[in-house]
């Protein structure tokens, strides 16, 4: 059964609630193929019931659920390229020489989904920091979705999963065969380390950071949330450090705190030292 306009008001309502993800008129069509197999699965037979039970308790485990299945986990390894390439060719080499005393990179890689990103950045540390002994990095990616993370632990992929992206001289280098699936080896896996994040929300004690990715995931919220967003990261950020957004995404318009900068063909934002 289609979902009632009133279904899909309240569902939005929930989702943005939870998550800060604004779901506009004309997504009917996607809640209703992202919830039709976890109505199923709870054995509602229309979508009315399914809300009908979220309205009774909008923040127990099925309202976790719907937010969790609504959340977009599209991804890819070494999406983009470009902004791998700059971490490779220009970001490493200059944070080389910043922290030339601290020998240790701390990045964050945000709503990193089932894990394709985290690691594609943890290939490129471990072929660049393996030239230079002595040289330390952590990674902490997180994500709004429990089940996300639990997928980025495991490290685990189909043959689809690694064929989208991910070059075969990386694949026969990091990972394990495992059945019909790809692992990533045990030293990547355990230079990524996860934690549930819900962006939108107040941050909890995470440390600062030289690099932060957080890449596809503002295009998702209103300006409002987008600033609050962008003005949490800057405080995590060290005030040399680079953030990477999506190449859709921007911080001009919304945060004027921010400078753009080139590294080669890709684009990074830096804190602007005016600013303090």
């Amino acid at each position: 059964m289609p979902l009632a306009q009133a279904d899909f008001t309240f569902i939005s309502q929930l989702v943005r609630q939870h998550s800060a993800i604004v779901l506009e008129p004309g997504k009917e069509y996607l809640v209703e193929s992202r919830l039709a197999t976890l109505a199923a699965r709870e054995g509602e037979g229309d979508f009315a019931r399914l809300v009908s039970r979220l309205q009774q308790d909008r923040s127990g485990r099925l309202a976790s659920e719907v937010v969790d299945a609504m959340t977009t986990n599209e991804t890819l390894f070494f999406r983009d390229g470009h902004p791998f390439e700059a971490l490779r060719h220009h970001v490493l080499p200059q944070l080389r020489a910043l922290r030339a005393r601290e020998r240790r990179v701390s990045i964050w890689c945000g709503a990193s989904s089932s894990g394709q990103e985290p690691y594609s950045i943890a290939m490129v540390l471990d072929e660049e920091l393996a030239k230079h002994p002595g040289w330390e990095a952590s990674l902490l990616a997180t994500d709004i979705n429990e089940e996300m993370l639990a997928r980025t632990r495991a490290g685990t992929y189909s043959q689809l999963e690694v064929n989208r992206g991910l070059p075969i001289a990386s694949l026969m280098k990091h990972f394990d065969k495992q059945g019909t699936q790809w692992q990533v080896k045990e030293p990547l896996r355990k230079m990524v380390q996860t934690r549930p994040l819900n962006l939108a929300a107040p941050f909890p004690a995470l440390g600062s950071f030289d690099l932060v990715f957080l890449r596809n995931v503002l295009i998702y919220f209103d300006p409002d949330v987008k600033r609050a967003v962008l003005d949490r990261v800057r405080k995590v950020l060290r005030p040399d450090g680079y953030l990477f957004l999506g190449g859709s995404e921007t911080t001009l318009t919304i945060d004027d705190s921010w400078e753009r900068v080139s590294l080669g063909s890709s684009t990074a934002y830096r804190p602007r030292s005016d600013r303090g």
